[in-house]
């Protein structure tokens, strides 16, 4: 993992783990904050050592081997040797909406899944764009970090959640004036928690994407097949959006599969599209960024 990475998780973990000790601190003081604290490790080793399996079976993913789809396969090997990476697994999931993903805790137990609709949606090179992008995230490391701040950010809301519904209807009246105070505090922290816990991971989501795109680019050798890719995944997600799919994968894939649901940019856990696009067309117009 590169300098940046490493620094990066480190930062993240300790934010959101910072705010899962808090709603801890404000429902059970001292005793709540090391309770969650430990809780925040547990999800994070758990996701560290499981996240690929995770990630695939929420997505409805199959491995496919390289009789049932020659050509992918061919594609992710001839991308991984330029990427100089071990060829991750390969996966297909069947749904009508343009998209793929990559997940793993490292680039030696990584996967690459691509749904039936890009598959069919996308010229050849506009799919080696695709799959240069997630072998981009692989080798950056991307997906490690995206699943753990996912983890711990999901935790975070479901915890606020279980607070909130202990304030609200476990009877804040009949208590003291000082015990009604801190369950007011967790109240408010509990509502507040999951929001700041949204977006850092919004924040984090979004500028990984950009970082992919050129690392993407850079693999292929040529970045306007990427961005002809992302214009057609923009229209063809519109066209038909991901209706069954987990929220808690939106970050994961190459575009939100889920069009027309959020709520702003501050919300989005990607960039906008036009702007991939742009970035990607100037790399075009030099050459040298390609080295």
């Amino acid at each position: 993992m590169t300098t940046g990475n490493t620094m990066k998780m480190a930062g993240l973990f300790a934010a959101l783990t910072g705010l899962l000790v808090l709603i801890g601190g404000f429902v059970g003081g001292a005793a709540g904050a090391t309770l969650f604290l430990g809780i925040s490790f547990l999800i994070n080793f758990g996701t560290y050592w499981f996240s690929d399996k995770l990630a695939l079976r929420m997505a409805g993913a199959k491995e496919v081997t390289e009789a049932e789809q020659p050509e992918l396969h061919a594609m992710v090997s001839n991308l991984a040797l330029q990427a100089r990476l071990p060829k991750p697994r390969v996966y297909i999931v069947e749904s009508d909406t343009p998209n793929a993903f990559a997940t793993g805790r490292n680039p030696q137990h990584a996967a690459v899944a691509a749904t039936t609709g890009i598959m069919t949606l996308l010229t050849r090179d506009e799919l080696a764009g695709v799959m240069a992008h997630e072998l981009a995230h692989i080798r950056n490391r991307d997906t490690l970090i995206s699943t753990v701040v996912g983890s711990v950010a999901g935790a975070i809301t479901w915890i606020a959640q279980m607070v909130q519904f202990s304030a609200i209807f476990g009877g804040m009246s009949g208590r003291d004036d000082e015990e009604g105070g801190s369950m007011a505090g967790a109240l408010i922290m509990s509502i507040l928690a999951p929001i700041a816990a949204v977006i850092i991971q919004m924040a984090i989501s979004r500028s990984r994407e950009f970082t992919a795109d050129e690392t993407g680019a850079r693999i292929l050798g040529d970045p306007l097949p990427l961005a002809s890719a992302l214009d057609k995944l923009q229209r063809g997600v519109q066209r038909r959006p991901m209706e069954r799919g987990n929220p808690a994968m939106e970050h994961l894939y190459i575009i939100n599969p889920f069009a027309g649901r959020n709520l702003g940019k501050l919300f989005s856990t990607h960039p906008d599209t036009q702007e991939r696009i742009a970035r990607l067309e100037r790399m075009a117009l030099q050459p040298s960024s390609l080295r």
